[in-house]
């Protein structure tokens, strides 16, 4: 068990330091336009964080102790495809998660 006063410390300083990197886009530079190469690049920001959130859960998913299954492989494969060709983020993430379940329901898994 962690120690109260070790907790507390991490927690403000986690909070300390979120309230920081937000600060500095909005308190400081918020009035501003930003450069024209910078707002170039923070387009590209989704792009990098919802693989970063997903992936784990496909590779090593804790509904299967940590091991691939095919469900979840497919799902991601479907959703892939269908975002690069439908070019929407909401399509691919709805035909994923039917790709999900119904892989789910006929391997037994649900």
């Amino acid at each position: 068990m962690i120690d109260k006063t070790s907790l507390w410390t991490v927690i403000v300083l986690l909070g300390l330091g979120s309230f920081g990197l937000r600060f500095v886009f909005t308190g400081l530079i918020g009035d501003r336009p930003l450069p024209a190469w910078l707002l170039r690049h923070l387009r590209y920001t989704a792009v990098a964080v919802l693989p970063g959130l997903v992936a784990p859960l496909v590779v090593w998913p804790a509904a299967t102790g940590g091991t691939l299954d095919a469900p979840r492989m497919a799902a991601a494969l479907v959703t892939l495809i269908a975002g690069y060709v439908l070019r929407n983020v909401i399509v691919a993430i709805l035909l994923g998660a039917v790709t999900l379940y119904a892989g789910l329901a006929l391997m037994g898994q649900m």
